[in-house]
């Protein structure tokens, strides 16, 4: 059973895309200006449990699944990986909120769910009023500045992109060995709490599930960087205010610059660390309430 937020309630909605009808689960409370939020890797709209109850004293908030993780569709990715695109999750995104009447609408995402949404705002710009993301450059930003410190401690990118079934296989063999390997690097597993741990285990545990996350991961590597390079040269960049915040203790802040990676693509940028690692909704669940409290004021 998902994890629910005192005073949301649980919904999905059918929502059509390329890949066909899919349904998109969410959380929706609070009443004020529509906030998205979006989750990373391996996880689910669970990330917000410590987050969404407070932001939605000063916003309607719906939290949200994306495609292939927790309770939302995981359609069978493509040959081109398509199916996973940030853009084709990033539609099914906008395709959500834009059926709940909300048109227009503030942006937070954090890890995967940081890319999905920096996707959605070049997509959809005149329905994000801005956008915050959470422990990440850019993909491109990435990829072309990958160095040994990068590849050795997020080896995962490199693992997950390996063609289908050999990931799926070698996670599928012991999926909890895997989840506690790979989340409890960045700053042990102590910082879930039991019920989202269990959550995000069933999720490495359904194989329909970590063939997504895979394919999330191969797109990144393929289609993804096709699109981003399609703005690049068409000197595209997001207009909206975009506010990123990192952890002082991850390897996105060791390897990276987040400021000047963002101020590539976007015009209007700040940000500035945040004394924790990866894990910043659930690591720092207070400061963040605030952060996103003053930047969507």
């Amino acid at each position: 059973m998902a994890v629910v937020f005192p005073g949301f309630e649980q919904q999905k909605i059918i929502i059509a895309s390329e890949d066909g009808p899919l349904e998109i689960a969410y959380q929706v409370g609070g009443k004020g200006p529509a906030l998205l939020l979006l989750h990373g890797f391996p996880q689910t709209k669970a990330i917000w449990h410590q987050t969404a109850t407070a932001l939605a004293k000063h916003y309607t908030v719906i939290a949200a699944d994306l495609r292939g993780y927790g309770e939302s569709s995981k359609p069978h990715g493509k040959s081109d990986h398509s199916s996973y695109s940030k853009r084709s999750m990033a539609a099914d995104q906008h395709a959500l909120m834009k059926a709940l009447g909300h048109h227009h609408f503030f942006l937070l995402g954090h890890d995967r769910g940081g890319r999905v949404s920096h996707r959605l705002a070049a997509d959809f710009p005149d329905s994000v009023l801005r956008l915050m993301v959470l422990d990440i450059s850019p993909t491109l930003s990435m990829y072309e500045n990958t160095s040994m410190a990068f590849a050795k401690g997020y080896w995962h990118w490199f693992f997950l992109i390996q063609p289908e079934p050999i990931p799926e296989t070698l996670i599928g063999a012991n999926p909890e060995f895997w989840l506690k390997n790979h989340m409890g690097r960045h700053a042990g597993t102590g910082i879930f709490s039991a019920e989202n741990w269990a959550e995000y285990l069933r999720g490495a545990s359904n194989p329909q599930s970590m063939h997504a996350m895979c394919e999330d991961y191969r797109a990144a590597a393929t289609i993804d960087l096709a699109h981003d390079r399609e703005d690049r040269q068409a000197r595209k960049h997001l207009e909206m205010p975009l506010r990123v915040l990192w952890g002082e203790h991850g390897l996105v802040n060791k390897c990276f610059k987040p400021l000047e990676d963002w101020q590539k693509v976007a015009k209007n940028v700040s940000g500035k660390t945040v004394p924790c690692g990866h894990y910043i909704p659930e690591e720092l669940p207070d400061e963040l309430i605030s952060e996103a409290i003053t930047f969507f004021k």
